[in-house]
């Protein structure tokens, strides 16, 4: 332009070849940069100085941001729900996962890297922590199955399919330019809304009525195991769940269930036992000259060696003759049978040690009529505890009935190819020993993982009382109602609300899909219902229809749903909230080491 010639003139030291030269290796928009620059200098006739560009990060660091960047979260999050969905409802496939990471064997003097373990389950907590995810974000999901499978047991796949839903649906409002925190302040809404509705429609059992509760708490983990591959024998599992978490105390613990698994024979062979089993230990001769069966019988449980130590290799004893030898060894002889002596004189009959017990103590309990195990498991012990009384003694001198447990049969028994040490009719039983029997191994450890779940269950039951009926049901009167409150809230709450109100539906969706039926036909039928007033109508699995699952007994607890929807909207949440992501580069392990110090032979003097 004629204004700024003069200027031009003066400062442009550029040829016209030299700037067709620069247009050919700049994008438009560093080119526009340069332009807009150049004009600013030749306005304050100030030379033209590039600024240096401000480096923060090391060199390799990968980050990107942006709208970008969450959509690209929300993408990987819908891969991680995609690879677990199937696995949903009473028609939910299975997943087999082979652990990559074998174990190198010596065969014929070759290594051989074995194929590492194999895992058949639906369980969706299993499945999350089974697979190796690096993708940050999609680790979130990871996170909250494992905190829904600790806190209540079930629902560890819904809640995945609930966050990746919600993430689907608000993938939208991201491409359209709506805040992610609008976003974030609908969902933590849309949480609050749906678990005071939960609480408001929730039906409460009496305690009192110790029958009603039984059949609320069958009912509850039959529903838990109707997914699982125990799904045919359900009554017959959730009968002796129920009985298993009745045995504890108050506090309901975890630990003192044990789950003892045992190859051979059918499901209907596992058994309960009202106290304690656990297999046969390892034993030296002389263990079958004991008896193997007592009649109320004193029980010593020990922290001590009863064997001969060896000497430590850096001790040293020197010995001028063979007498004074001999008085060691017969001293240490003295220590072990006054030890022996002062147990049976305590008149305990079984002696459980979690040390060992040599073969002379082996044999000398047998000679006077007492039962010994050595190496036995921590838990089993602290369970025996649990159940027959006593103590954990570390010293013989102080043995007395007050820390002596007693049970009213104690008997090893041949079960499968395990021999079990087993104790009932204990007096002070808050524990209990389930028995599983099965055929491979894969199919016994997902019975442990299904009864764990359906063991949780019960007891989130008891301590809270409120359920709901599953199936889908709740899902679809959680719908009905944030679409029929967000017709009365204004601005963009209002569509976020009744995205995630669709969201919801996700559940009994993928229910009738695993199973083959027609998923629009029946959300139709549903929504129909719901609006008619059928708050607890779900979906029929048995008869691919609609039908009230209150009356069919498909009864879940209200804590189950809660936890979900709060763990689920948290994770969308936190996935929306993050704009960037930035990996730092490895640490150089791979990189040479540095060279020594010093200048080497060619130094000069």
């Amino acid at each position: 332009r004629p204004l700024f010639c003069a200027s031009v003139l003066d400062h442009v030291t550029l040829h016209v070849a030299q700037l067709a030269e620069i247009k050919q290796q700049t994008t438009s928009s560093e080119l526009s940069a340069f332009c807009c620059l150049f004009v600013r200098c030749c306005k304050t006739k100030r030379p033209l100085v590039m600024q240096a560009p401000i480096i923060l990060l090391k060199e390799g660091t990968d980050t990107s941001q942006g709208k970008p960047q969450i959509i690209s979260n929300i993408n990987a999050c819908e891969v991680v729900v995609d690879a677990v969905s199937s696995t949903l409802g009473p028609r939910g496939l299975d997943k087999l996962i082979v652990d990559g990471h074998g174990e190198w064997r010596s065969i014929y003097h070759g290594a051989v890297r074995q194929q590492g373990k194999t895992t058949i389950s639906n369980d969706g907590a299993t499945i999350m922590k089974l697979l190796d995810i690096v993708h940050p974000a999609a680790k979130t999901l990871v996170d909250i199955s494992l905190s829904q499978d600790a806190e209540v047991g079930d629902g560890t796949t819904s809640v995945v399919l609930l966050a990746g839903e919600i993430l689907k649906c608000c993938k939208t409002f991201v491409e359209d330019n709506v805040h992610p925190q609008i976003l974030v302040r609908g969902l933590r809404k849309v949480a609050l809304l749906s678990i005071a509705r939960i609480k408001e429609i929730a039906v409460h059992v009496k305690r009192e009525d110790v029958k009603e509760m039984d059949d609320l708490l069958k009912k509850c983990a039959a529903t838990a195991l109707s997914s699982k591959v125990i799904a045919r024998q359900k009554d017959f599992f959730s009968q002796m769940v129920v009985d298993a978490v009745r045995h504890l105390d108050e506090l309901l613990p975890l630990n003192m269930i044990g789950i003892k698994k045992v190859k051979g024979g059918s499901l209907e062979e596992s058994r309960l036992i009202d106290g304690v089993g656990f297999k046969k230990t390892f034993s030296y001769a002389g263990f079958e000259m004991q008896r193997k069966k007592y009649t109320q019988p004193k029980i010593a449980l020990l922290n001590i060696e009863l064997e001969l130590k060896a000497e430590k290799e850096n001790a040293e004893l020197r010995i001028d003759n063979v007498e004074e030898y001999q008085k060691v060894v017969d001293a240490e002889w003295a220590i072990l049978y006054d030890k022996l002596e002062k147990i049976v004189d305590s008149g305990a009959k079984v002696v459980l040690s979690k040390l060992p017990i040599g073969d002379v103590a082996t044999q000398y309990f047998a000679d006077r009529d007492v039962f010994c195990a050595g190496r036995v498991p921590d838990d089993d012990l602290r369970r025996t505890i649990q159940a027959c009384g006593g103590a954990i003694q570390t010293s013989v001198s102080s043995l007395s009935d007050t820390v002596l447990g007693t049970c009213q049969l104690f008997q090893e028994e041949q079960i499968g190819g395990d021999r079990f040490n087993i104790f009932t009719g204990c007096p002070e039983a808050k524990t209990c020993t389930i028995i599983l029997r099965g055929g491979a191994e894969q199919f016994i450890e997902e019975t442990e993982r299904s009864l764990h779940d359906a063991i949780m269950i019960v007891r989130r039951t008891i301590k809270n009382d409120a359920i709901v009926a599953g199936g889908g049901a709740i899902e679809m009167e959680l719908s009905k109602y944030l679409r029929d409150y967000s017709k009365t809230v204004a601005g963009k709450e209002q569509l976020i609300i009744a995205a995630v109100a669709e969201a919801m539906e996700v559940i009994p969706r993928q229910l009738c899909d695993n199973a083959g039926f027609d998923s629009m036909n029946i959300l139709n039928r549903l929504r129909q219902k719901h609006a008619e007033g059928g708050k607890w109508f779900g979906v029929d699995i048995m008869n691919e229809d609609v039908a009230d699952n209150f009356d069919a007994c498909v009864w879940e607890p209200a804590m189950v749903k809660i936890n979900a929807i709060t763990g689920a909207t948290e994770a969308a949440a936190l996935i929306l909230s993050v704009d960037e992501t930035i990996k730092n580069p490895k640490s150089g392990a791979n990189d040479p080491p540095p060279a020594l110090p010093g200048r080497g032979r060619g130094r000069p003097m």
